[in-house]
């Protein structure tokens, strides 16, 4: 639905740190939503608001009170996430919550929880599901291209620049790629893959030395019974992550290259180039495989998912990632770090609907 400036849905943004900026700079030109205002304490949140003439408050609780927003997308520090998020359900504000949707599960049960009493719907932000690729792939999936799912392998490698670790957090336990980027592909993977039931992983350090890994490998068993490995790396130079081959943000260079493929009893798909191979006739390794692609028109997925925050606020769709959504891929990548440590299979256990 595309609405006059006017109408536009007001919506607060807790949080103004890189991906609070973000979500500040698509909302200034999206045709259903606008700025309700920033909370933020810090100086450079309050100079952002000031010059782009927008209400800032220190205290998120103050703007809950007076800013008049609908709706309410929360980037603040990850240890934070269930009490800011828990304020503003209390209020009646349907919530978009960054990744992930909290430090803890028990934290995240209990934001959960409060917004299934309160009867406020959550959104987590794993803004790829609402890529077209991504969209796209899914319907592959589920219009059975793979036939029974076999395997999946995705990797999420990059090199982060010296100056990205000046903060003390990137460098500590718990600011690794593992809960800031792979958990992402995780994501990406029990979306088109089905729910994880056990994780194994291996994690190193051995480039910056840091108390955070800077390397991990993770093998996955799904729950029907198909595999998954996974490799993240911020300390490598390649081409093969998402951001860089799907071109969801202007500002990492394209490149044409595939970073996850899925593969079935009857064929397999690539992404995030969508090429499927199957055999068009006999089957057998000494057949000639043949390979289709679907060719789509980019689509920017931060955009995306705020007119599905506007449409969730106003009941006319369901949250795509909801709360228990993200709190279960937040299970897979806390599953991770257990393993990584502990050298033990670590399963997952099932986790039950807010109370």
């Amino acid at each position: 639905m595309t609405t006059s400036p006017s109408s536009r849905m007001p919506v607060a943004v807790i949080g103004a740190g890189a991906i609070g900026r973000m979500h500040i700079e698509r909302m200034l030109r999206h045709p259903d939503v606008t700025v309700a205002a920033i909370a933020d304490p810090t100086p450079a949140a309050r100079t952002l608001a000031e010059g782009l003439g927008l209400a800032w408050f220190a205290d998120h609780r103050d703007l809950l009170e007076k800013s008049g927003a609908r709706a309410a997308i929360v980037a603040t520090p990850n240890h934070t996430h269930a009490d800011v998020g828990i304020d503003c359900i209390s209020r009646g504000l349907p919530v978009l919550m960054e990744k992930p949707v909290a430090d803890t599960l028990e934290n995240a049960q209990r934001l959960c929880d409060a917004a299934a009493r309160a009867g406020v719907p959550i959104m987590v932000g794993h803004q790829r599901r609402h890529n077209p690729i991504i969209q796209r792939a899914r319907a592959l999936v589920n219009e059975g291209v793979l036939g029974k799912p076999v395997c999946a392998n995705g990797m999420a490698t990059w090199l982060k620049p010296d100056a990205y670790f000046d903060l003390a957090w990137r460098r500590e336990k718990g600011g690794g790629p593992v809960l800031i980027n792979l958990i992402h592909d995780l994501d990406l993977l029990r979306y088109l893959m089905g729910e994880i039931e056990s994780v194994q992983a291996m994690a190193s350090s051995a480039v910056r030395g840091y108390e955070v890994e800077d390397t991990a490998a993770v093998l996955l068993r799904f729950a029907n019974g198909a595999l998954g490995t996974l490799t993240v790396s911020d300390a490598a130079v390649t081409p093969w992550n998402w951001d860089l081959a799907a071109g969801e943000a202007p500002h990492y260079a394209q490149v044409s290259v595939d970073t996850h493929f899925l593969s079935g009893t009857e064929g397999s798909i690539t992404l995030p180039r969508l090429n499927v191979w199957r055999f068009d006739g006999k089957r057998g390794w000494h057949e000639p495989l043949t390979a289709s692609q679907t060719m789509l028109h980019r689509q920017d997925p931060y955009m995306e998912q705020l007119r599905h925050v506007r449409a969730v606020a106003e009941g006319r769709e369901q949250p795509l990632c909801s709360g228990l959504d993200g709190m279960r891929t937040l299970q897979a990548a806390l599953a991770v770090n257990e393993a990584a440590v502990t050298h033990r299979v670590v399963q997952l256990q099932a986790i039950s609907k807010p109370l």
